[in-house]
């Protein structure tokens, strides 16, 4: 039988992992209601623009409400009749300019654009390409965006560790599970 202190170190272990559990849950979720290209192709550009977000606003906490708000980006895009990646792409542009009127620190920022320049372009790829192409495009690169992931998270850079780790739980997941559904189907 395990004493108090080991029930409360294991449920202080579990708290501390919220960010690997949230991943897993949206990465399931995305999975079990059928994810396509075009959702894989969204939440990669969704997470280059947040990345982006928080580098822009100098402040690593801004990544979670930029979750949000390139969310909502993308929702109000398509209901205005616009196509969500043009929506986020003139969202990244704002934000340079606004990283730019803030003095931010010019390497993270350039570092961000250019990764919402390359996630962004292997999003577009994934979406004009036919259906097991685009997931297999998405999927490698969404798979792939766990590598920057890390890297924010080992060094405590630009964005909130707990954002990188949830990232890093629903990136590799999320971009593998769809590649093995496409060729099982």
């Amino acid at each position: 039988m395990s004493s108090p202190s080991t029930t409360v170190s294991r449920w202080h272990f579990l708290l501390h992992r919220w960010p690997t559990a949230l991943g897993l849950a949206v990465a399931i979720l995305s999975l079990v209601t059928g994810s396509n290209q075009e959702s894989l192709a969204i939440t990669l550009a969704v997470a280059a623009v947040c990345y982006l977000a928080a580098a822009a606003l100098g402040e690593p906490w801004t990544v979670w409400p930029a979750v949000l708000g390139a969310s909502l980006v993308v929702v109000v895009s398509e209901l205005i009749g616009i196509p969500w990646w043009a929506g986020l792409g003139g969202t990244a542009v704002v934000l340079v300019l606004v990283g730019l009127a803030l003095r931010v620190s010019r390497s993270a920022l350039l570092a961000q654009a250019l990764a919402v320049v390359g996630f962004g372009g292997v999003a577009m790829i994934a979406v004009f390409s036919t259906p097991q192409v685009g997931v297999i495009v998405g999927g490698l690169a969404l798979a792939s965006h766990a590598i920057w992931d890390v890297i924010h998270l080992r060094r405590k850079l630009v964005v909130a560790p707990s954002l990188a780790e949830a990232c890093i739980f629903l990136d590799v997941p999320l971009g593998l599970g769809l590649i093995v559904i496409a060729f099982v189907n």
